[in-house]
């Protein structure tokens, strides 16, 4: 430890460099925390909330959304096998007046003792209420248990009247207690089941089933009895499938989060990379006399080494504190989803996981000891008699990089693309991105040499020395150009990508809304309808010309998987109203069509002109895959039949939404007015397809609000080590600016000298950032977002603002490097030059 005032004391010496790999290495480890965090915290309390709804079942009998008929009940309960079964009806409901949400359980109050004592409603002592109608208070029709949280949500309390919508109808329920056993932060309510059908015409249905086994009988035996008498789409499920299912589906977008946040990380690996070769540059004498006294190479890599490790560690630390703070924040602000949707209605609590706090620490300190690698690799190799003897600048000046090296890396990108995603997540896609990156540095000496050819050695003095300068030491404007490589890649890939995303998105939005207006009987999830009558009614509306409406259901293709999406509503033939992906296969006489979107392709495998089987009403039904359609609402698929075909196949005539063409000259303001009369209950929503795009895009520039901060942080880090880059160079070269002066150049011809000699390094990184950030561009649009979210999307590169980033970054790095020099030119010239007399 004797030598550990001599290096780690180099860190205080050159503060600039040290605390911007700091703040680059303490920031990536934040994002990557705070996500980490919400994430486990939301699948905690998801899982937890679960667990108290299954309670002491070991099975779950759950089909499509509109639920399944209740007689299955009636089977599964009589059998040997089965112990207790629950009946269970959920359906979501709002509040008249608000657009607070509200889950229902309508649960069979006689066997939820055995099963789900969890959710045994506690009749509350209310004023005027007799002691009968308090006992019998759980059977009465209009009786409403809320948990402690939807009671603070809602702003009620025992004994209070509560109006919600049932279907599309008002319903005005009373508040008789509530659910001690419910978890403290979910929103749920409780009834008696037969209360549920009748108020939300849901008789002889049901959406679970909860099972308690016979003691000593193992679940999957008790499945392989009980699976084949279940109908079509229904399946048996242990409690914590859900669980893992709601994992995998935000899965991908947690992983994506984290990535990104790790690019600041990567950032910072490159921050110590370059503030290390600078500071073998200044210290390479010291260095030198090091080895000369008896410091072996092996024990003067292990202390640079350390010095890396070390800003990584003190960066970490600080990281891990920030990360939890500001994962407090993004959990009041967005909640537990940050904005996804996937864990909507949950108030998860912030906990202190030791086991990712120290993987984080530790991907803090290998960014630390990354960075510093080479550079420590170098300076072990110097000969001290050769390095006593060098100017300070020569250490780097002949570097040329790992060429090779670096096309292995790039050039293993192609075959990872090719990779099928791992557990879902595109691992190939990520490694080819990190390889791209690690190359493409790996390349930078080579590509400041080349861009040194082709400077001319022309012009006026300070022009002439600053392209000699690229030309004779293109190592030191690689070295220089690390930094704004690496951020100059992450926001012009990201700039791509989301360009692309969003110019898609807003074609999808124009190709699927082509009405004047669009109806929904309430929120998508409160599970509103339009009946048949009611269908009439709002088609007779004065004005309206042409309507088509849209059902909503959900179905289980497979156990263990989400369920998919299905949307009926009027399709020609050909497809030609979607937004189609390839031509439409057609489909022969008599069979069933059905479009599926691009999830439903990938996860099913399925592909036009395949012939598969729906679980439709109980029964599987034959159809035909007529072709595939771009759907950027569903992540875990969707497919879209004829209206008529979904009436013909189930029976079912009722729909959720309407598209509105009106007639000519009617005003869309008094048509909306009049449709909305013709519900009469007030729960009818009508909206312009141009607020529903407004909203949608909203929403998508929300979304990606992170990224474009994290871009903005990336420049920043990057103009900063252009700036610390050349302030370690200017003062590695004071003897060089003392030389300069003696000759006859002023103060100010070295600074436009710095200024190009800024410019040309910053030119060297964004050249290959625009290089390396298309290609990872292409990487995340063809590999990443199809793997992950299995969405595809049309190339649109935003050309104008990328080349205005370009030259403002450019412009800002000359500005820097005369800023970072200025020490040097104020410096006499015959002190800068004593040392050579």
């Amino acid at each position: 430890m004797r030598l550990a005032p001599v290096f780690f004391g180099s860190l205080t010496r050159r503060r600039a460099a040290t605390l911007l790999s700091f703040a680059a290495i303490a920031l990536g480890v934040a994002l990557g925390m705070a996500v980490q965090a919400v994430n486990q915290a939301a699948l905690t309390e998801f899982g937890r909330g679960l667990r108290t709804l299954a309670g002491a079942a070991d099975l779950q009998v759950v089909g499509p959304r509109g639920g399944f008929d209740e007689a299955l009940y009636t089977q599964l309960a009589a059998r040997p096998e089965v112990a207790q079964a629950s009946p269970v009806l959920e359906v979501w409901t709002e509040r008249i007046g608000s657009t607070d949400t509200l889950r229902l359980l309508g649960l069979d109050l006689f066997v939820i003792g055995a099963v789900t004592p969890a959710l045994w409603p506690r009749p509350a002592e209310i004023e005027g209420q007799s002691g009968h109608e308090a006992r019998f208070a759980a059977l009465a029709e209009d009786s409403l248990f809320l948990s402690t949280a939807a009671q603070t949500a809602l702003a009620v309390k025992p004994g209070d009247r509560l109006s919600v919508y049932a279907g599309s109808q008002p319903l005005e329920l009373r508040v008789a207690g509530d659910i001690p056993g419910a978890a403290e932060d979910r929103r749920l309510a409780v009834m008696d089941i037969a209360a549920v059908q009748k108020h939300f015409a849901r008789i002889g249905r049901l959406t679970r089933i909860d099972l308690r086994l016979v003691e000593g009988l193992d679940v999957q035996a008790a499945r392989a009895v009980l699976e084949p008498r279940l109908p079509a789409g229904v399946w048996l499920e242990v409690p914590q499938a859900a669980e893992g299912q709601a994992s995998n589906l935000s899965r991908a977008y947690r992983v994506n989060l984290t990535l990104l946040a790790a690019m600041a990380l990567v950032t910072g690996a490159f921050l110590v990379f370059s503030a290390q070769a600078l500071s073998v540059v200044r210290r390479h004498t010291e260095l030198a006399f090091l080895r000369a006294i008896g410091v072996g190479r092996r024990q003067l890599l292990a202390w640079l080494l350390a010095e890396g490790a070390l800003v990584g560690l003190l960066g970490a630390v600080v990281g891990v504190i920030l990360g939890h703070g500001l994962a407090f924040g993004l959990l009041r602000l967005l909640g537990g989803d940050l904005g996804a949707g996937f864990f909507a209605g949950l108030s998860p609590t912030l906990r202190i996981d030791p086991w990712a706090t120290g993987v984080y620490v530790l991907l803090g300190v290998g960014a630390g000891v990354a960075g510093a690698w080479l550079p420590a690799r170098e300076a072990a190799r110097i000969a001290p008699a050769q390095a006593l003897k060098a100017t300070d600048d020569s250490v780097l000046s002949q570097r040329r990089g790992y060429p090779r090296l670096g096309l292995i890396l790039m050039a293993a990108g192609l075959p990872l693309c090719a990779l099928p995603p791992i557990q879902g997540l595109p691992i190939g896609g990520y490694l080819a991105i990190f390889g791209l990156l690690a190359g493409s540095i790996l390349w930078l000496p080579m590509l400041a040499s080349g861009l040194a050819r082709v400077v001319p050695l022309r012009g006026p003095v300070p022009v002439r020395l600053a392209a000699a300068r690229l030309r004779a030491a293109p190592g030191m404007s690689a070295v220089a150009a690390t930094g704004v490589l690496a951020s100059v890649a992450l926001v012009v890939a990201m700039a791509i990508m989301v360009n692309s995303l969003r110019g898609s998105v807003d074609v999808w939005l124009g190709q699927i809304l082509p009405a004047d207006l669009y109806l929904r009987a309430g929120r998508a999830q409160s599970g509103g309808v339009l009946n048949e009558a009611l269908q009439a009614r709002l088609a007779d509306v004065p004005g309206v010309a042409r309507i088509e409406f849209t059902r909503h259901e959900s179905l289980r293709l497979a156990s263990g998987q989400p369920p998919v999406a299905l949307l009926a509503r009027p399709v020609s033939p050909d497809g030609r109203e979607l937004p189609l992906v390839g031509s439409a296969h057609a489909v022969a006489e008599g069979e069933t069509a059905i479009w599926i979107s691009e999830a439903l392709h990938d996860l099913q495998g399925w592909r036009p002109g395949d012939r598969v089987r729906l679980p439709l009403a109980g029964s599987e039904v034959p159809v035909q895959v007529a072709g595939i359609w771009r759907d950027y609402a569903r992540q875990t698929g969707s497919l879209m039949l004829d209206l008529a075909d979904y009436r013909r196949l189930t029976g079912d005539h009722s729909a959720q939404d309407a598209a509105i063409w009106l007639a000519p000259g009617a005003d869309a303001l008094s048509v909306a007015e009049a449709l909305k009369a013709a519900g009469g209950s007030g729960a009818l929503e009508v909206t312009v397809p141009g607020e529903i795009r407004a909203i949608s895009l909203r929403i998508f520039d929300r979304a990606f609000a992170v990224t474009y901060v994290l871009e903005a942080a990336a420049v920043i880090i990057g103009l900063a080590g252009v700036a610390a880059s050349f302030a370690a160079l200017a003062a590695a070269r004071r003897r060089e600016f003392g030389l300069l002066r003696h000759l006859g150049l002023t103060r100010g011809q070295i600074g436009v000298l710095l200024a190009l000699e800024g410019s040309l390094a910053a030119g060297v990184g964004i050249l290959g950032g625009l290089t390396v950030g298309g290609a990872i561009a292409w990487i995340l649009i063809e590999v990443v977002n199809r793997q992950s979210f299995h969405w595809s999307m049309d190339l649109s590169v935003p050309w104008l603002s990328l080349l205005v980033f370009a030259g403002t970054l450019a412009t800002l790095a000359s500005l820097a490097a005369v800023l970072a020099g200025r020490q040097a030119m104020r410096e006499d010239a015959v002190l800068a030059v004593r040392e050579d007399w």
